[in-house]
């Protein structure tokens, strides 16, 4: 096996580092050009070096307006897709371990179907049902709303799937533990089963709030004001047909800004995330 091999270890890192370096370059390339004036960007090569406006592109882009997208600053930006992805985040998560403790720990008619019913919505995406979803939305009045960039999305029989899979192995004796005790459902729910679930509540977090943070059709049709744009919605009306019209140091800075909150949350989250993917033992 290759960790037995004189040469296992440095080749394994070295393949390491050669990843890395093609993963990361483009990242680096693009935080480079953040740093340029636009003169620097728009005549090749471009220095691989970061350059001196720093402090005056991040400073424009945060707290300044883009023109190209009604003047809305790119801090604006980051809100509204932070809201909305904690908000898809949050409601899936919360929707689909309240579904899943249903199906597993009450007992009532038609529990089996209601949850294949769940369970074949994952061949009905967004996309498949966005004519009558964005019709609800307009009956609703929730264009250009926080809700209406969430709701539609927060529903999500993989994450139901996945807690009643876990649901499902917990001990009976757990369970009749717990009514001797005579605590009730909810209590069971809060005292026992959430501890139990944190591991896989912070993977399912880690993933959903990335799902949200990248979505592009649904606040494309849900937003008609630039105030309640997201950020990658923002990145593709700031680039225009034509070089010299894309102010293309305020694009680079805010390509690099969309990258640095889901990082964060990986970083931060990768010891649960590992966790909740990983382990057999709660």
């Amino acid at each position: 096996m290759i960790e037995r091999s004189p040469l296992g270890r440095p080749l394994a890192h070295l393949l390491l580092i050669v990843g890395i370096l093609i993963v990361a370059f483009p990242i680096y390339y693009t935080f480079t050009a953040s740093t340029q004036t636009i003169q620097t960007i728009l005549r090749p090569p471009l220095p691989l070096t970061p350059g001196s406006e720093f402090a005056n592109n991040y400073g424009e882009a945060l707290f300044g307006g883009i023109g190209r997208i009604g003047g809305v600053g790119v801090g604006t930006l980051l809100f509204n897709t932070t809201v909305m992805a904690l908000g898809v985040a949050c409601g899936k998560i919360a929707i689909s371990i309240l579904s899943a403790f249903a199906i597993v720990f009450f007992r009532f008619p038609l529990r089996m179907v209601f949850f294949w019913l769940i369970f074949i919505t994952l061949m009905l995406p967004v996309e498949v049902r966005i004519l009558p979803t964005y019709k609800v939305m307009v009956d609703l009045g929730l264009i250009d709303t926080y809700a209406g960039l969430i709701l539609p999305l927060i529903a999500s029989a993989t994450a139901t799937l996945l807690f009643r899979q876990f649901f499902m192995t917990i001990p009976g004796e757990l369970v009749e533990a717990a009514r001797i005790d005579a605590a009730g459902p909810m209590r069971f729910f809060r005292d026992i089963l959430l501890p139990l679930s944190k591991t896989n509540i912070a993977a399912l977090f880690v993933i959903l709030f990335i799902y949200g943070w990248t979505q592009y059709l649904w606040p494309l049709l849900v937003t008609n004001n630039n105030q309640m744009n997201t950020i990658v919605i923002a990145l593709k009306k700031m680039v225009s047909f034509a070089d010299a019209d894309t102010p293309w140091h305020l694009v680079m800075v805010t390509a690099i800004l969309a990258i640095v909150p889901p990082v964060l949350v990986v970083v931060l989250m990768q010891r649960w995330f590992v966790r909740g993917l990983v382990e057999t033992e709660k």
